[in-house]
Formats: C-alpha cells, sequence, structure tokens
C-alpha cells in the first residue's frame, strides 16, 4: 500500500486538504494528516480539523508529501523547521512532493523549486523567484507536482493518485467526477 503524508498547518485551505485526503484514501493510499503542532488545526476559514498526529523526522518513509495551500498556512510551513528538514530529505531521495496554491512558498523555503517548473495560486508568482512558474492548472516536474487552487482540488487529488501508480478511473468513477463537466469538458 502506498503511504502518503497530507500536512496540516494551522491556515491551510481546509477544502484542498480534505479533498486530497478524501480521494487519496478512497484510492487506498494510506495517507496521514499530519500538523505541526498540535493535533487540532484551525484552518484559514476558521474549521477545526483534528490531525491524525504531528509530523516527525522519520515521516521521509512515505511515498509522497502533500502540501495543502493557504497563505497563512504557507507561512507555517515556511517556518516550520521539521517540515522544512522533512521536505529536504525527501527531495534528496527523489520521493514525491506535492503542493497547491500557495503551498509552493514553503518548498522554495526548502530549495525545490530551483530548476523545476511549477505552478501555484497565480496571486503569489512573483514571490516565487526560483524555478520557472507556468500557467497551467497541474505541473509535473520530476518528483514535484503543483497546482493552482482551490477550485482544482479535485483534479490535483486524482492526478495525486496516478503519480503514485494506482489508477484513479475507478475512484473518479464511484465519485461521479465525469458528471462536474459538461459535454465539451468543461466545469458545469
Amino acid at each position: 500500500m502506498k503511504k502518503a503524508i497530507l500536512i496540516l498547518p494551522d491556515g491551510c485551505e481546509e477544502g484542498e486538504a480534505l479533498t486530497i485526503v478524501d480521494v487519496l484514501r478512497r484510492a487506498e493510499v494510506n495517507c496521514a494528516m499530519c500538523a505541526l503542532k498540535d493535533r487540532e488545526v484551525t484552518g484559514a476559514w476558521g474549521n477545526v480539523i483534528r490531525a491524525d498526529r504531528v509530523l516527525n523526522e522519520t515521516d521521509t518513509d512515505a511515498d509522497m508529501i502533500i502540501l495543502p495551500g493557504g497563505y497563512k498556512g504557507a507561512e507555517n510551513m515556511c517556518s516550520d523547521e521539521t517540515l522544512q528538514a522533512v521536505l529536504k530529505q525527501m527531495n534528496h531521495d527523489k520521493k514525491k512532493i506535492a503542493a497547491i496554491c500557495a503551498a509552493p512558498l514553503a518548498l522554495q523555503k526548502a530549495g525545490i523549486l530551483k530548476n523545476h517548473q511549477y505552478t501555484s495560486y497565480p496571486g503569489i508568482k512573483d514571490k516565487l523567484m526560483d524555478g520557472t512558474w507556468r500557467d497551467e492548472l497541474v505541473v509535473k516536474d520530476g518528483n514535484l507536482i503543483t497546482s493552482q487552487g482551490p477550485a482544482l482540488a479535485w483534479r490535483f487529488a486524482y492526478a495525486l493518485v496516478k503519480e503514485l501508480g494506482i489508477d484513479p478511473k475507478p475512484v473518479k468513477s464511484r465519485m461521479v467526477y465525469d458528471k462536474a463537466f459538461d459535454e465539451k469538458g468543461e466545469q458545469a
């Protein structure tokens, strides 16, 4: 069974975080929600989420680490020494690193965006000086997978499932994902 950890900092985009965890768990990925300090996390919109546990240095054994957005959440991920160390080690080990919305700020802090193409929430692209920002919905470059924001959480989550080597089609079907788009493939 594939193993992923999703970071839950205070100030995170709750919708992104919970959508990603939900899809990964439905795809039978062992996905733990890891807080940075206390297990009770308050998201960007005031929702309180109880993490499975607090992140520690041994979490580098996961196949993938995922960072949800939210500007305050990104700031908290930038300043957390344990997370920064885990990110650097996982990048060194070529493990999969995923970030959506404002979370690439934490990847920049860890030096992970250098020599990579990526995307982020468009409003923060001027704060990202490393690598090459692309105006695409989901960007994969090497071990790095990124996306732009809350409305793309579903698409991003399915891309992560696929990146872990699991066919996302059965989960998409059970979740009626194809009904979220009209006949032309545009969002309904």
